[in-house]
């Protein structure tokens, strides 16, 4: 965007660098991003002991998921703006787009290199954006797309691996975990340091730069608005031209995107029906002690002893925890555990998973039947269960 006439402050000339839609925009992203990365990653490594203290903090995992959810809902509806706003400055305003890496780039990578081997006095002379700033925000152009991707594959399994094998769905949160430590990393690095640490730029929060600012980051767009070799903005009735055909397109963009965000959050309620508080109840405490036994000693059972072999301990306890551990042990997606069985037979949101004797009723062989699940069961594996239940589903 085109640079207003230099305000003096204090005796000093100042540039506009950015306007207040765009620190706006900044101020949004940061506060999602913030949220995003500090929410997801104590869920990554949710062991640690800085985790286990701000999940305690945010009164427990299904409120630290909460929060995440909402901070990528902020993300994406900013991300929306974002695109609606450059796409005005560009086809309405005309202002060149600045942020895109060219050739020039490169030589001034090439003098930078110079510079720093002591084989040149002085820096790239830089235009509005140099190619580290163009680098940083195309990286996050590429990170917002993939975390967005993997985000919504493991928001809405079921709907990814109707159209996705089912691996897509451990390998999406490899990727989005990786990417989160990666930008993570990359904004405190790289871009605190370059921002904040190297000279405190106050640019994105005041909107202006000194003149000497100018003359050390942005050498070669200060020499262009000195020499008034800036684009002038659009005539006014041109504008207006402009904007009749502008606003319509970008309404129907912003709708269909808006609808696309909708879509994401609400298509599937299994991975965000959060799991309901449990009851509380007044615990009997009888006055006078019952009296108990004298404990004694039992033999120690040989492994596999007493325990059947087409039974929960015998076979499908270590077959669940293998295909459903994922989604169904301490995570509970759709309120349904299968870590005991009592866990699967009290089931989830959607009923009981195993209804002893009765295989047309388990949930759990419903959902197996219907194929495409992300802890798909072979078919001898799948007929296995069925054969148990219908025996009355022992668990031992």
């Amino acid at each position: 965007m085109a640079n207003e006439q230099p305000s003096t402050r204090n005796s000093a000339r100042y540039y506009t660098r950015f306007d207040l839609v765009q620190r706006l925009e900044h101020f949004f992203f940061m506060l999602s991003f913030t949220l995003l990365g500090l929410t997801g990653l104590v869920q990554k490594y949710a062991q640690s002991p800085f985790s286990e203290f701000v999940i305690r903090s945010l009164s427990g995992i299904e409120t630290t998921r909460q929060i995440h959810h909402a901070a990528a809902f902020v993300m994406m509806l900013v991300t929306i703006f974002h695109i609606n706003s450059v796409l005005y400055r560009v086809l309405v305003l005309r202002v060149r787009w600045t942020m895109m890496p060219v050739i020039e780039d490169f030589k001034h990578l090439y003098d930078d290199i110079r510079y720093y081997l002591g084989l040149r006095k002085h820096k790239a002379y830089y235009g509005r954006y140099n190619y580290a700033e163009k680098v940083e925000y195309l990286a996050v152009v590429w990170g917002t797309i993939l975390m967005g991707l993997t985000g919504f594959m493991m928001w809405n399994p079921i709907v990814t691996t109707r159209l996705l094998p089912g691996e897509f769905i451990p390998a999406a949160k490899a990727a989005h975990g990786a990417e989160a430590v990666l930008a993570v990393l990359a904004i405190v690095i790289w871009h605190f340091y370059h921002v904040h640490l190297r000279h405190f730029n106050k640019s994105m929060f005041t909107g202006k730069l000194s003149e000497a600012e100018m003359a050390h980051e942005h050498p070669a767009e200060l020499d262009q608005i000195k020499n008034g070799a800036l684009d002038p903005p659009p005539a006014p009735e041109v504008l207006r031209r402009r904007q009749r055909i502008f606003f319509p397109i970008a309404a129907f963009l912003s709708l269909t995107l808006g609808l696309g965000v909708y879509a994401f959050v609400s298509v599937e309620t299994t991975a965000i029906t959060t799991i309901p508080p449990a009851e509380t109840v007044e615990v009997f405490v009888p006055i006078t002690p019952t009296p108990r036994p004298t404990p004694t000693v039992a033999p120690t059972p040989t492994p596999g002893e007493g325990i059947a072999a087409n039974s929960w301990d015998g076979a499908f306890s270590a077959l669940f925890r293998n295909r459903c551990s994922t989604c169904h042990g301490i995570t509970r997606v759709g309120g349904l555990s299968l870590a005991t069985y009592q866990d699967a037979l009290a089931g989830g949101n959607s009923g009981p998973a195993i209804v002893p004797g009765n295989p047309e009723r388990s949930i759990l062989v419903q959902i197996q039947q219907q194929g495409g699940h992300p802890g798909q069961l072979t078919e001898q594996e799948l007929q296995q269960v069925i054969e148990w239940i219908r025996a009355g589903a022992v668990e031992r």
